[in-house]
């Protein structure tokens, strides 16, 4: 079965050119033209991506993020405008996957569709990777579960396998640049804000899992680690 796209931009060029690459790289297509009609079609067709534009009608684009991350695991890519920083930044804390910015390259934003598809797509249980443990933390991808003691952490796909690449290097230093190489599978095509932002969603995470623990630790100038014990 293809994947299903949800294009979401008022601009008719736009969602004309999506829809035809798109469809020529063997995707199901769907659009809507406002934020509104977004979550609409998101709730009734259930989307394996959607493609949103953050300058929208009626809702705009960070109130539908923020809307549908509530919902359920579904994964987002930004359409942002090249000045528009600090909705870029909010965004990726909202939970977006990943952005690409106005004017865009359609190769660029098919390539960055097939990467958010690749690793957000529901796997079988992986009897080739060890489940890892931290502490009272273990993180087992045969099941797909990242438990701290009792509690079940509720993360999303890319929250799951960052905390895996930091769980599987207990102690470490990564370097962002390594986390965005191992995680979102870029080299020098991706932003390490996406890792910043990510980080900063799993941590929240992780301590609400263990108050007065801080298991995520930053390690200015260089990058993270996961405290082993």
């Amino acid at each position: 079965m293809p994947a299903r796209i949800l294009v979401v931009d008022d601009e008719l060029p736009i969602v004309e050119l999506l829809t035809y690459n798109l469809k020529r790289a063997n995707y199901e297509v769907l659009f809507a033209r406002d934020g509104e009609e977004a979550l609409r079609v998101a709730r009734q067709e259930q989307p394996d991506l959607i493609i949103l534009d953050l300058m929208l009608p009626k809702l705009d684009g960070l109130e539908v993020c923020r809307a549908l991350r509530r919902e359920r695991d579904v994964a987002i890519i930004m359409l942002t405008a090249r000045d528009g920083e600090v909705d870029r930044v909010v965004g990726l804390e909202l939970g977006a996957d990943d952005y690409v910015v106005k004017p865009f390259s359609v190769r660029e934003l098919l390539a960055r569709v097939r990467n958010v598809l690749h690793r957000t797509a529901p796997r079988p249980p992986e009897a080739g990777r060890p489940s890892v443990r931290a502490g009272a933390l273990e993180v087992n991808p045969a099941r797909f579960e990242a438990r701290q003691g009792d509690v079940l952490l509720e993360l999303t796909a890319l929250e799951f396998e960052l905390l895996y690449a930091l769980a599987s290097h207990a102690g470490q230093v990564l370097r962002r640049e390594q986390l965005l190489e191992q995680v979102w599978a870029y080299d020098d095509t991706g932003d390490v804000r996406l890792v910043d932002s990510a980080v900063k969603r799993l941590r929240r995470k992780l301590r609400q899992s263990a108050p007065g623990q801080e298991l995520l630790v930053t390690v200015r100038g260089v990058g993270y680690k996961l405290a082993s014990a």
